[in-house]
């Protein structure tokens, strides 16, 4: 049977190349739990649904530069125009497009500004009646903005009676769930519940509060006019291609710019997460990949050393099984100690991610998986040169060194 202490103590006499795989070992065992971590957390928040269907709907915004225009009348005339397209289910204008990175919020409170305490953070929307239907939510409870509650304004001297709240920022604001028909105040102007809608998201993704989102029926087009429409989405590919032609041929005084789909706007927005992610996979990989040819190397290493020593074990009667049992327990030996390091030394710098960077917390069982895969890992690194020694002659330790 192996004797573990033989072992052992063959290591310390040659401890370098021993103490450096470890070092390394440990270093892979810290950083690849770390990072496990942070791509599982990057991968949730990236496939997050948002609520709208995003293959339908595209965003766009006008530049006007024709001073006499009445701003008002002929962005309603162009909503108009724009739902006539055929393969248009609806459009309207909007202060902010979701999930782009770009918009508006407040807090929402249950007393006036100058009275309340602490209020809910919500991303905000105004648009007209046709707000809902653009974006492709529905309601869950309650009842839909009416043409005749749409304030249309350039300033904000006369504001909305009424707003619609997703279920999640109505829960947060009246935990009961009673929220419908009940008041809320936006700074000091009181506005009426009368619908909660389903899940949809604000512009910032990465908002402490993504899905607390309010809808006010007020619009007060301006020169610089977000325009949102959502389409067939066998359809919207060719309606964006032709909707600079459509928007010119209805004024010519103006410009489109930052035309795109939202699948599109999601993808700019999330791309340094992209980014992050693909880098911190790479990084796991080669650090495996290295760790892997560390304990290769080292095993080859050994091997060589000690050739003639195996050869006199073999002559001396030693199976080929023993001679890889004790390379592989030397391996063992080694990778436990690393990964014991590593798992210590993984709990405080995920501490320090949480604590520096508001990163989630480290999560014990990536440790485990971590430290289970590496040590697969070694095991197989080792088995080939493991092989390779057992294979050795009895007649090498007849020879001369």
């Amino acid at each position: 049977m192996l004797e573990i202490k033989p072992i052992f103590n063959s290591l310390l006499r040659s401890k370098a190349g021993a103490l450096m795989l470890l070092v390394q070992i440990a270093l892979t065992t810290m950083i690849v739990s770390n990072a496990a971590s942070i791509i599982f957390d990057r991968i949730q928040y990236l496939s997050q649904e948002t609520g709208y269907p995003e293959d339908e709907i595209f965003s766009f915004s006008v530049m006007s530069f024709d001073k006499t225009l009445d701003l008002t009348q002929k962005f309603e005339e162009t909503e108009t125009m724009l739902r006539n397209i055929t393969g248009v289910k609806n459009a309207g204008l909007f202060n902010a497009v979701p999930v782009s990175g770009s918009g508006s919020a407040t807090g929402l409170g249950l007393q006036p500004a100058n009275e309340r305490g602490q209020d809910s953070r919500a991303a905000y929307y105004m648009a007209d009646e046709n707000a809902l239907d653009t974006l492709g939510i529905s309601l869950i409870e309650g009842r839909n903005i009416r043409a005749d509650e749409v304030i249309e304004s350039q300033t904000r001297e006369v504001f909305p009676k009424v707003v619609l709240l997703t279920k999640t920022l109505a829960d947060e604001l009246f935990p009961s769930g009673d929220a419908l028909g009940q008041t809320v105040y936006f700074g000091d102007t009181p506005l009426e519940i009368i619908g909660i809608t389903e899940k949809m998201m604000g512009p910032w993704l990465k908002d402490s509060r993504p899905d607390n989102v309010a809808i006010i029926p007020f619009v007060g087009a301006s020169t610089f006019q977000k325009i949102i429409v959502r389409t067939d989405p066998d359809q919207r590919a060719a309606i964006m291609r032709q909707i600079e032609d459509i928007m010119l041929e209805d004024q010519n005084k103006r410009v489109i710019v930052g035309l795109r789909g939202m699948d599109e706007a999601k993808e700019m927005y999330n791309a340094a997460d992209t980014l992050m992610l693909r880098m911190l996979v790479v990084l796991i990989v080669v650090l495996l990949s290295v760790t892997a040819l560390g304990i290769f190397g080292l095993t080859v290493f050994n091997i060589n050393k000690r050739t003639k020593q195996i050869g006199t074990r073999r002559a001396l009667g030693a199976r080929k099984s023993a001679i890889i049992n004790y390379f592989l327990v030397e391996n063992i030996i080694i990778c436990s100690a690393g990964t014991a390091v590593g798992s210590i030394a993984a709990i405080f710098l995920g501490q320090s991610l949480l604590n520096f960077y508001s990163l989630p917390a480290l999560d014990i069982l990536y440790i485990v998986f971590t430290v289970v895969f590496v040590v697969i890992i070694s095991i197989l690194s080792v088995i080939m040169p493991a092989n390779r020694a057992a294979n050795i002659s009895p007649s090498i330790a007849t020879r001369s060194i």
